[in-house]
């Protein structure tokens, strides 16, 4: 039967081709939606009341999320490749595998790169600058897990830039009281998600030497949880305050709630089966809320 999920186009591209797919994780696409998210709730934030988001910026800022998670993905590796061969589910990851070379991912590493250069060019010279700024998160962020049990917090840090870029390549600046309270948001979201996340690793982990939150936490994993979607719920309450966003909006930032207080409760985080469940079902987190964001301003 006919299939047009990631995976199946994947497996569907030429032979040569498919190490390359996989190593900018082409096949799993949730990351690239966890980054997206946050662009277009702030282009949709952005918008002039009573209008659509932009649909243009909507395409690029897509098209720049495949490109940069996919750099992401190959920088990380670049760094993880001797610990990725001592964990059952990264073990197959092209890199780890030796499908391809240290060598070979550096030059695709370069070909994404200047792929999502040309995206950023297309917006105005302060977006240019904002988002050229984010990259050294990029680079730095696999790092993170080698020297502190936060990596979590660097990754939302980097995953959330699109917060900040997408109302800046809608209205030409930064609005602080809007972008700031919508960045932390998306910073608390990733800690919520990726800690979920980790918890899928933590046996390897502790084995190989690296860190996570899911270490740090421990059994207490779930009060630091509701403790930051809390901190994301009001963060998103006053993001929307401060650009005036109507009934739909808050109805949304509440069924976000919902999802994550029940999301948080029955998680089970000795079961990484149900912590991949768990952190994928967060793409219905931010579609739920950019639709908030659409009617609230329509």
């Amino acid at each position: 039967p006919l299939s047009f999920s990631a995976a199946e186009l994947v497996r569907a591209a030429p032979g040569p081709l498919q190490p390359y797919l996989r190593l900018m994780r082409l096949h799993q696409p949730t990351g690239t939606w966890l980054l997206y998210l946050p662009c277009t709730w702030s282009i949709g934030l952005a918008a002039e009341p009573g209008c659509l988001p932009d649909c243009r910026m909507l395409a690029l800022f897509g098209v720049g999320a495949v490109l940069m998670r996919g750099a992401g993905c190959t920088i990380n590796d670049i760094w993880d490749r001797d610990y990725d061969k001592k964990v059952v589910r990264t073990a197959s990851r092209p890199l780890a595998a030796g499908d391809i070379s240290t060598f070979q991912s550096f030059i695709f590493l370069g070909g994404q790169l200047s792929l999502a250069l040309c995206v950023l060019l297309c917006l105005n010279y302060y977006s240019i600058v904002l988002g050229a700024a984010s990259l050294s998160l990029v680079i730095t962020y696999p790092l993170m897990k080698r020297i502190t049990y936060w990596p979590q917090l660097v990754l939302g840090l980097t995953f959330n830039w699109g917060a900040l870029l997408g109302w800046s390549a809608i209205r030409g600046s930064c609005e602080w009281s809007v972008c700031l309270p919508l960045y932390l948001a998306g910073v608390m979201w990733t800690l919520v998600y990726d800690t979920i996340y980790a918890h899928q690793d933590k046996r390897d982990d502790i084995i190989i030497g690296v860190k996570s939150t899911a270490l740090q936490f421990k059994e207490d994993t779930k009060q630091w949880l509701s403790g930051f979607s809390l901190a994301m719920l009001l963060s998103l309450c006053m993001a929307g305050m401060n650009c005036n966003q109507t009934l739909p909006y808050y109805s949304a930032v509440a069924a976000v709630g919902a999802h994550l207080a029940h999301q948080i409760y029955t998680l089970d985080i000795d079961k990484p089966e149900d912590c991949w469940k768990k952190f994928a079902s967060n793409r219905a987190v931010g579609v739920l809320l950019f639709t908030g964001i659409v009617l609230g301003n329509l």
